[in-house]
């Protein structure tokens, strides 16, 4: 056992708090619904980019490579200077969603290089120009551009031209649970000596300054001899820091002045520290207190040298050291993440695929974030603050009160998405399982929970709007995470599935409009893949039968259906549920047939007008491959084993005949008969793979396109009544304008629909074997079994992110300094989603977690006898 297994064990069984420390503060605070107050709810301009570093946030903090305690009382990140920015670098900056050309979208550069589920060890990497940072540049270029032209980046401008730019890293140890040693690294990598000012920031939350009863009182951060040492109620801890570092200290307080012209709360507030480095101004502590503190150095590097920074976070002041023990605990644990993460692939697994392993996983545990949002407080204003706008108590999320967070949750991306969304957090716990599986399945828990599930039962879908519709994928989240996890924590798995219950219900009652088991739920996730809003309802009226909304349900029963088994093992009484799910998939799936066309062989999405017409809306897309994933086999013994059940589904079989041929399918295997149940027969299931597998319509070299390339020659158009649109095929950034235009479901590949289409055909190559082949790819004369074809492509989604034959990784694109610059080729980026054609990273740019099942991907691939993925 590995001594970070050991740690992780501690931290499971309560013994020692090693997750009390992580790196959850938020990489953008500012454009977010929680610190929007507006009238009309447009958060990016309430509070943006420019209000950030003098502004005091209600519900969170922001930072560069910072880390906190789980409640963010205490908050450690870094600033930077290159001596020629208008202001200090605390945050990355990018452009608002009005701003974009394609939607929000950040500018800086920076990796996750690794971590450790416990953060005892983690490493992060920063690229910033020594030139002044282009920001005026960025927002008027992007402006200008339109959405048919791409997005003007950082690297585009010529910040980094001839070198002229620092790598910073920045590497977090803990010696134990309370002493954590931060080191950060400068590198000159310009041709000329060069000045950075370096500032490790220590500061904390403001929760003092809205009117709370018995919250009112105010921290203090002091200076001593070599260190900081900040007090809240009781506990203390002590900032160690080198004599060639200089203490400054401001309040994390609003500068009302800058803002709005009127005197604030403190004489030294939020921008204190940055006035006093960039402008020289009187605006920092001269009696060395505050509730804001840095340690200002100004090194002066040579071209290729490299300088260090230490500071060291405790409670022991004793254990302060910043020499040989310090040196002593960061080789310690960069060794033990070494052997963790030796132990976690098989052999078979290349260099290159373990390096990207491990930096998708470094990924998704630096993507925690401490999220916070008391959505009635947020409704009602604090005390302190003023009256919320009248338009707020019917406005955004006003039926959620019941939401109460406060807990450390992982977030699709810190920066553009830093706040959770339902599905996506699934997708996250099946790549955390393999690291942390206490950790996901608290994840998953924790949606379900009274102060975050609805009491009618939906799941909170994201902040913008709550009460938005995402995928019902936590049943089928909560079956892997328990099977990655060992197949044997049954108690998880029965608290998951009484609460999804309830979740069930909610379908049923909110998203069957006509109780025929054909089912809507809006954008469901995929936001522009419709010829219009699916959220916003149909123009003109009526109604949108929807083939992933059915096909989620069924889904989702059969995931729930599996659930009930698995638990019937050691409960007879989950044989019950196991039949109630068995005959309400049945009546799912055996609905979704009337949005089958025959014509094409494939499932459509259905518009019935409200004057009775019904329109087929033949648009070639995932929503029409989603059927496949509704399958899953029923084994032999497992018939044999469940007496009541199996009686149950015979007596089913055979007296409903209407409803029995989507779960009558019979294999002989392993010497018993098996039965598969699945929306899709053999038939539709040749016809669909058939699409799916063609290189003119869904099969990229990278996986299955959201949107068949059929469309790019052949636009859908929809001409019904008052409704006129179109859909075509966008390999890449969106074109149109839907959700804000950031995220694109016409053509990119996407990682969470691949995935479960993946997992699909391993499902029917269980139950057909060797006895099914179809082509692969389509029209090339190759007829291939369904497993061979599913690792084909779990192999071209691993593809995006090794190096090809030429030495490039296709996420990362053309631009040259990405690929061939050893300062940049392996760092890796796991972006939203990925160019229908080319493979080039797009949307979230740095780290999105659903693309983190790319660990899975590989571990799963790498178990496979001779496989060896990469180069």
């Amino acid at each position: 056992m590995t001594m970070e297994k050991q740690r992780l064990d501690a931290a499971d069984a309560g013994v020692a708090d090693w997750r009390g420390w992580g790196p959850y503060v938020a990489e953008r605070a500012w454009g977010t619904v929680r610190e929007d107050y507006s009238p009309g709810g447009d958060a990016w301009e309430f509070f943006p980019h420019g209000h950030a570093r003098s502004r005091t946030y209600r519900w969170n903090e922001d930072g560069m490579a910072g880390v906190c305690d789980d409640q963010q009382t205490w908050c450690l990140a870094l600033a930077l200077w290159n001596g020629t920015d208008p202001f200090l670098k605390e945050r990355m900056f990018g452009l608002s969603g009005p701003q974009g050309n394609h939607g929000e979208d950040v500018k800086d550069y920076w990796w996750y290089a690794d971590a450790t589920p416990t953060h005892s060890w983690m490493s992060w990497r920063y690229h910033y120009p020594q030139r002044e940072f282009p920001y005026d540049d960025l927002v008027a270029t992007n402006a200008a551009r339109t959405r048919e032209e791409p997005e003007y980046e950082l690297i585009d401008t010529g910040a980094f031209d001839d070198d002229r730019y620092w790598v910073v890293e920045v590497d977090y140890a803990k010696a134990d649970v309370h002493d954590l040693l931060m080191r950060v690294r400068v590198t000159n990598m310009g041709p000329d000596d060069a000045t950075l000012h370096v500032l490790p920031t220590f500061w904390f939350r403001n929760v003092w300054a809205w009117g709370l009863p018995g919250k009112d009182d105010v921290p203090v951060i002091t200076a001593a001899t070599g260190r900081m040492v900040a007090a809240f109620g009781d506990k203390v801890w002590s900032l160690t820091h080198a004599d060639t570092g200089t203490p400054l200290f401001c309040d994390n307080e609003t500068n009302s002045e800058r803002i709005w012209g009127t005197a604030g709360r403190a004489s030294y507030p939020k921008d204190g520290i940055n006035d006093h480095v960039v402008n020289a101004a009187a605006t920092v502590n001269p009696d060395l207190h505050g509730t804001k503190s840095a340690v200002h150095h100004v090194l002066t590097v040579q071209p290729g040298e490299t300088q260090e920074i230490r500071v060291r976070l405790t409670q022991d002041r004793d254990a302060a050291d910043l020499g040989a023990s310090f040196d002593g605990v960061m080789t310690a644990r960069r060794e033990e993440a070494d052997a963790f993460y030796a132990a976690l692939p098989p052999d078979t697994v290349s260099e290159d695929a373990a390096l990207v392993l491990r930096q998708a996983l470094a990924g998704m545990l630096w993507g925690k974030q401490f999220y916070h949002y008391d959505v009635a407080r947020w409704l009602d204003g604090d005390p302190a603050g003023p009256t919320p706008p009248v338009q707020r108590r019917t406005g955004r999320n006003s039926g959620w009160r019941h939401l109460n967070n406060h807990d450390v949750i992982t977030m699709p991306d810190k920066w553009e998405y830093p706040w959770y969304a339902a599905w996506d957090l699934a997708f996250h716990t099946v790549a955390l399982a393999h690291v942390d599986p206490a950790f996901a399945k608290e994840q998953l828990l924790l949606m379900t929970r009274e102060w975050y599930m609805h009491p009618h039962g939906q799941l909170p879908a994201y902040e913008w709007q709550f009460g938005d519709v995402n995928p019902p994928v936590h049943a089928w989240a909560a079956l892997r995470v328990f099977h990655v996890d060992g197949s044997q924590d049954f108690e998880f798995l029965e608290r998951a599935f009484h609460k999804l219950l309830r979740n069930v219900t909610w379908w049923v009652n909110r998203k069957d409009a006509d109780g025929n088991n054909v089912f809507e739920g809006g954008f469901l996730g995929l936001d522009n893949i419709g010829a219009f809003d699916r959220s916003a309802g149909v123009p003109g009226g009526g109604r949108l039968e929807q083939s992933d909304g059915t096909a989620w349900m069924a889904m989702f029963c059969l995931n729930m259906w599996e659930i009930a088994l698995v638990l019937a093992v050691h409960d007879d009484a989950y044989e019950d549920m196991a039949t109630k799910f068995f005959e309400h998939f049945a009546l799912i799936a055996s609905a979704a047939q009337r949005l089958w066309d025959d014509q094409d062989g494939f499932f459509y999405d259905a518009l019935q007008t409200v004057d009775g017409q019904r329109a087929v809306l033949r648009v070639r897309s995932v929503v029409g491959l989603l059927p496949l994933t509704a399958t899953t086999t029923l084994a032999a013994h497992t018939i044999e084993r469940m007496a009541y059940f199996s009686g149950h589904m015979r007596w089913f079989v055979e007296n409903k005949p209407e409803l029995c041929a989507v779960v009558s399918a019979e294999h002989e295997r392993d010497g018993g008969v098996g039965r598969l149940l699945s929306v899709a027969d053999e038939t539709k299931l040749r016809r669909l793979v058939s699409r799916m597998l063609d290189e003119d319509e869904f099969l990229s070299p990278y996986g299955l396109r959201s949107m068949s390339r059929f469309h790019r020659d052949h636009p859908f158009t929809l001409d019904v009544g008052d409704i006129h649109a179109s859909v075509d095929y966008e390999p890449g950034e969106s074109r149109s304008g839907l959700f804000g235009g950031n995220s694109n479901w016409r053509g990119p590949v996407w990682f969470p629909i691949n995935y479960l289409l993946v997992e699909a055909l391993r499902r029917f190559a269980r139950f057909y074997g060797d006895d099914l082949t179809v082509e692969h790819p389509t029209g090339s004369g190759q007829q291939r079994t369904l497993d061979v074809i599913a690792d084909d492509l779990a192999d071209r989604l691993i593809a995006l992110f090794l190096r090809d034959e030429s030495g490039r990784r296709p996420c990362l694109g053309d631009e040259t300094r990405f690929q061939n610059d050893a300062a940049w080729r392996d760092l890796v980026s796991f972006a939203e989603y990925f160019h229908g054609d080319t493979g080039k990273g797009l949307g979230a740019s740095h780290q999105t977690g659903w693309t983190g099942l790319v660990a899975d991907l590989i571990l799963t691939r790498a178990q496979a006898d001779g496989f060896r993925p990469g180069r």
